[in-house]
């Protein structure tokens, strides 16, 4: 068995582990799970090493507490969650060193809501249909399908030939606000809607409210009105795809979302906005602003060149 590499003291509100997502599966109803803030989940990766793609800790709002049972190096991204190794601060979007029999902490959350752990070599987990994704309601994938509990132990996956002090540049680090203006594409189904009613949602604030999750975020602002019904023959679900149910309050879908749904959707969050969404707290005002297809593809091909030079560089 590999070596004991972090044990649980504390596990936090609700950390999981979670890679890319369980891709290849969604015909048969399995969800695709995965980081919510995949940006920040892939930087933490090429910080110590890793592949993109390694599988990393996702901490929620209210980190854990890790004791080292093995000296490694590690990165902390995304959500600024106050982290600290033996009670002194350490520095994020930064690979680090730490030891044997020291504590790795969170504190008060500064900005974003969800931080990554990647460490160098990644966790020894099986992958289920491809990916070590924990999925909470099917309790499949990550540490026996759950979120993290005291007393567990994780263990080190492998070796790699990591870099103490590798760092993202300030300018490549997000800056996740209380205000966010999200583009996306319309459809497919904005037929549905009043012309007055697309008008709004493009023109308007939306508010996240507490009711929303790594399934989705349920949003509160001006009504958008059907021309009909809200109901559509049920149809597959893209990431960051915005359904509006019959209340006429839109809901961005998220990692968790179900594989297929059954109610109009407005329009779809481009794939780049996602992480700083998935980095939003309950409270705050979103605005959408439309953009094409042609400019959405563009936008990512700007992302996956900058994602495939920091793989060579740093």
């Amino acid at each position: 068995m590999s070596d004991k590499l972090f044990q649980v003291v504390k596990p936090g509100l609700m950390t999981t582990i979670q890679d890319l997502g369980r891709t290849g599966y969604q015909e048969y109803g399995v969800v695709v799970a995965g980081a919510m803030d995949d940006y920040a989940l892939q930087i933490a990766n090429l910080l110590v090493g890793n592949s993109r793609g390694e599988a990393a800790l996702e901490v929620t709002m209210m980190g854990p507490t890790l004791k080292v049972m093995k000296d490694a190096v590690i990165a902390i991204t995304g959500g600024n969650l106050s982290p600290r190794v033996n009670g002194q601060p350490v520095a994020m979007w930064k690979s680090i060193a730490v030891k044997e029999g020291q504590l790795i902490e969170f504190g008060q959350p500064l900005e974003g809501i969800r931080a990554y752990i990647s460490v160098a070599g990644g966790f020894g987990l099986p992958e289920v249909m491809g990916s070590k994704s924990t999925y909470l309601k099917a309790k499949i994938g990550g540490l026996n399908g759950r979120a993290l509990e005291k007393e567990d132990v994780l263990y080190a996956g492998g070796d790699t030939q990591a870099v103490i002090g590798r760092s993202l540049h300030y300018d490549e680090i997000p800056k996740y606000k209380k205000e966010l203006t999200v583009r996306v594409i319309l459809g497919p189904h904005q037929d549905a809607f009043t012309e007055e009613s697309i008008q709004t949602f493009l023109h308007s604030a939306y508010e996240i409210t507490q009711q929303s999750d790594r399934m989705g975020y349920r949003l509160k602002g001006p009504e958008l009105t059907h021309k009909t019904t809200a109901d559509i023959i049920s149809e597959a679900i893209p990431l960051g795809g915005i359904q509006v149910p019959a209340n006429g309050q839109p809901i961005i879908l998220m990692a968790d979302r179900q594989t297929t749904g059954g109610y109009t959707r407005i329009a779809t969050v481009i794939s780049v906005d996602l992480p700083l969404l998935a980095q939003a707290v309950p409270g705050t005002v979103i605005r959408f602003e439309e953009i094409s297809m042609n400019e959405a593809h563009e936008i990512n091909r700007r992302k996956e060149k900058l994602l495939g030079i920091l793989e060579k560089i740093i």
